[in-house]
């Protein structure tokens, strides 16, 4: 009965709704394990469906983590995403902390992530590059909306590698913050923030 009833309820998810399944326990596996303790089979046990049925949506782990990554940094874009209107002065703060908090709450895909691309794995550095592109442009919106950091981004290719290198910084800060660094959440926020806003002014 209860194996018929869990039946009903696989037929009854479209592929999209299948699909957001398994990058949720995706999601989750890849933030409590590093990426080589994540076993496809333990992905498709959780989401009580077949290998098969995971491979056909994803063809290699690889992929699969790609699709992960890419969800979850479209969640980040949106979390983080600026406020119409409201200073970068007020805005860098809140999003930071948004930020480091997903940082820390995810540890182990943060750091995979980042040890893929250094590592030339192509489908996720091409992840990794979208990723960043998006969070550059988001950045450089919210400078070019705000009066004491115009004009626009595409005229202050200066504002532009600022932004760049900043997020670089930022990256290199969250990694030697989660192999065991001293400061609180709050002072990495601040030496964040400090960062940005020194090298823009």
């Amino acid at each position: 009965m209860a194996a018929n009833q869990e039946e009903r309820t696989r037929r009854r998810l479209s592929t999209a709704e299948r699909r957001e399944q398994l990058l949720s326990v995706g999601a989750r596996l890849f933030s409590e394990s590093p990426y080589d303790d994540v076993w496809i089979e333990q992905v498709a046990e959780i989401a009580g469906v077949s290998r098969g049925l995971l491979y056909h949506y994803f063809p290699t782990k690889r992929d699969f983590f790609a699709a992960v990554v890419e969800r979850e940094s479209e969640r980040m874009l949106r979390m983080t995403a600026a406020v119409p209107g409201m200073p970068v002065r007020e805005q860098l703060g809140a999003g930071l902390d948004t930020y480091l908090e997903y940082v820390q709450a995810h540890a182990h895909g943060y750091r995979a992530f980042h040890r893929a691309d250094a590592a030339g794995d192509l489908t996720v550095r091409r992840v990794y590059r979208r990723a960043l592109a998006a969070q550059e442009r988001q950045i450089l919106d919210a400078l070019a909306a705000d009066p004491e950091f115009g004009p626009g981004p595409g005229e202050r290719d200066d504002v532009r590698l600022a932004v760049r290198g900043w997020l670089a910084f930022t990256t290199a800060v969250c990694l030697e913050w989660l192999r065991g660094s001293d400061l609180s959440r709050e002072q990495v926020r601040d030496l964040c923030a400090r960062a940005l806003l020194g090298v823009l002014t």
